[in-house]
């Protein structure tokens, strides 16, 4: 069983961008609902994704924080295209930049469509207690607040969200 720690944080300014050493464009769906996590019927999030030529099945375990069960397998294009197109409720794209600091890699995913102007960094650990760096451009960690998860941004986009939505460091429901 594969386990992903990850940690996710809010940006302060565009400081990355300088630094990225390359970028792709994402789609990606999912074949089990948010509002099925949110009510308990499903375990795990299960993604379809598309980046270029290559797409991919992901299944995350349907639990709040940054260490979870995680799954990863190919499928071919053709495959992924017709999910996207036929078995997710929506379809989430981003940019996705890769940033290393110090030797550490940071993915900086930024959202279009529905999701516009919102900008996340994901950095992957070996350790839940392990030590990165903290460039100047990497702004409020948001790992616990279920409504910057993937799955939940397309069931409740950001343009949607409310100021009290996009300012608090609690969990609010999605």
């Amino acid at each position: 069983m594969g386990i992903e720690i990850e940690r996710k944080f809010l940006l302060r300014g565009d400081g990355w961008r300088d630094a990225a050493t390359r970028s792709e464009r994402i789609a990606q769906g999912y074949l089990v609902s948010a509002q099925a996590l949110r009510d308990g019927y499903a375990r795990s999030s299960v993604r379809v994704r598309r980046s270029g030529e290559r797409a991919w099945l992901n299944i995350k375990s349907a639990q709040l924080g940054i260490e979870r069960a995680e799954f990863e397998y190919p499928v071919p294009l053709a495959d992924a295209e017709q999910m996207l197109a036929t078995l997710c409720d929506g379809v989430l794209e981003k940019i996705r930049h890769y940033v290393t600091v110090e030797g550490t890699l940071f993915e900086v995913d930024e959202f279009f469509g529905d999701n516009a102007g919102l900008v996340v960094a994901e950095v992957e650990l070996d350790a839940p207690d392990e030590a990165f760096p903290r460039p100047s451009w990497l702004g409020r960690e948001v790992s616990h607040l279920p409504r910057y998860y993937n799955v939940n941004l397309i069931d409740h986009p950001y343009a949607h969200w409310s100021e009290d939505e996009r300012n608090a460091v609690e969990p609010l429901s999605c």
